[in-house]
């Protein structure tokens, strides 16, 4: 199967970038303290691992019937100064709201990690990834 991602120079370092039949802006000002018209490259890759772990942790809990309400993901990334300026780490938060014993959650995130979601598994080789969770009932 094959993805396919076309990113279209708008204007200075900003792109618009067609995935999936899909629509996105992506920005990198060269002001470290500018927002942009959207998030930076690498500020999507962070979100793009989030939404891969978050969306295989509520797939393989549902699959186990567990009583799952909600989830949030947030991805944090430490970059290196020089270039190129890659994560040197990366923490995952998961925020599970259920009544959901805590090995469970436990077990889940580490097939998420080592069996199912792709985005950690291409960039785990590379870059140490820590995972955290909390669960409300």
């Amino acid at each position: 199967m094959e993805y396919v991602a076309e990113a279209v120079q708008s204007e200075g370092m900003r792109f618009e970038v067609q995935m999936g039949g899909h629509a996105s802006v992506s920005d990198y000002p060269l002001d470290p303290a500018a927002t942009g018209a959207g998030p930076r490259p690498l500020e999507m890759l962070l979100g793009s691992l989030a939404a891969c772990a978050g969306g295989t942790l509520v797939a393989l809990l549902r699959r186990g019937q567990q009583p799952l309400r909600g989830l949030k993901v947030i991805a944090r990334g430490q970059r290196r100064t020089e270039h190129p300026t890659v994560f040197t780490s990366i923490a995952l938060e998961f925020a599970v709201t259920g009544a959901i014993d805590p090995a469970v959650v436990a077990q889940t995130i580490e097939q998420a990690e080592t069996r199912v979601c792709p985005v950690w598994a291409m960039l785990k080789p590379t870059t140490p990834i820590t995972a955290s969770f909390t669960i409300e009932p």
